[in-house]
């Protein structure tokens, strides 16, 4: 497949609005805890929606996992358990910081490590750093994670700004100490997901091999990850349901079930279709696409910063704070346009030393 840096941004993009949006539909669940909400879209999220769009874009899909490399899939499965380890502390990230802080401190260590890991791991990273399209590339990195400062700074400033009666309001469960610490830690094991989609490369050109359209191909590696994504918060939330004895929330009559299992069947979608979108843009990033990640965390950040301030959490603050949000929000569309210009040049360097190799 040609690659087209331009649509790569735009797909990234489209994953970032989803990650984004997912948590939305959760906020309207009534009467459940939040394991009860958070397994019940899980479910959605790890299973359902990936094999299903597997189905439907992956030709002889048992096959291709069944012949993957072992290799290839117990580290993809073992890096989805990580992951789904920071995934489960991202909804408590939520829970504690609100959409625009919380993303902040999670995707800024996300991003780093997410990003710059796996060409250090390969070894790739000299090779980056000495060619002009890398060098532009880690410029427009450096520029994210300042757009992500700048944003995580615009939260601060909101948290001391605004009493503790309008902090409630909007985030019923803040909490600046307890929310910082899970952010941190979320942010750390939620780049696992970038690890997997690297160890599972040898199952996305398997399914290439057997027919699948290489726009689709990291289709299977996402069932693989997020098998393990569903065992680590599978296991969490029978303990929470354990303790709490919230089990009866999944028949308790008394709780609107129709609209609650629609909410969470909503969300759940909406989470993987951020996965969906962005194996797609992967493939399309061309010989640099470790930038890949960094793009999915700008996208997630500009359109989280956009949804918490569309539900209030930014009501009642200062110039300055919103002075913060505008330039966190520009920073972090320039990068998304520097990345993408790296690709772009990326993309002409291989294709002019391609021709120049041609007898």
């Amino acid at each position: 497949m040609d690659a087209n840096p331009f649509l790569g941004v735009l797909l990234h993009a489209l994953g970032g609005l989803m990650s984004a949006t997912f948590y939305i539909p959760f906020r309207r669940v009534r009467s459940w805890s939040w394991e009860s909400y958070w397994m019940a879209g899980g479910v959605f999220s790890w299973l359902i929606a990936p094999w299903t769009v597997a189905i439907l874009t992956v030709p002889r899909l048992v096959e291709v996992l069944f012949l993957a490399p072992r290799k290839s899939f117990w580290m993809s499965y073992f890096f989805g358990v990580l992951w789904g380890v920071g995934g489960l502390t991202f909804g408590l990230t939520m829970r504690y910081l609100g959409l625009s802080l919380g993303n902040a401190i999670a995707l800024g260590f996300c991003a780093v490590f997410g990003t710059l890991m796996p060409p250090v791991v390969s070894g790739e990273i000299l090779a980056i750093v000495n060619s002009h399209p890398g060098q532009v590339i880690l410029t427009g990195i450096a520029v994210c994670l300042g757009g992500i400062i700048g944003s995580g700074l615009a939260g601060i400033s909101k948290e001391r700004e605004l009493p503790a009666e309008d902090k409630t309001a909007s985030i019923k469960e803040f909490n600046l100490v307890r929310g910082s610490f899970v952010a941190i830690f979320c942010g750390i094991m939620s780049a696992s997901m970038s690890y997997g989609v690297a160890a599972g490369k040898p199952i996305a050109a398997l399914a290439v091999e057997h027919g699948t359209l290489p726009l689709w191909q990291n289709t299977p590696v996402f069932v693989v990850i997020l098998a393990g994504g569903f065992t680590t918060n599978f296991l969490w939330c029978v303990v929470l349901h354990t303790r709490n004895r919230s089990f009866k929330d999944y028949i308790n009559r008394e709780s609107p079930l129709f609209g609650n299992y629609l909410l969470v069947a909503l969300a759940g979608t909406i989470w993987y279709l951020q996965f969906m979108f962005y194996g797609m843009g992967t493939t399309k990033m061309g010989p640099y696409d470790f930038s890949s990640w960094t793009l999915h965390m700008a996208s997630i950040m500009i359109f989280g910063t956009v949804w918490g301030a569309a539900l209030g959490e930014w009501r009642g603050t200062s110039l300055r704070t919103h002075f913060l949000i505008a330039v966190g929000l520009i920073t972090l569309i320039t990068s998304t346009i520097i990345v993408g210009y790296g690709n772009y040049l990326g993309v002409n360097s291989a294709s002019s030393a391609q021709l120049n190799d041609a007898p």
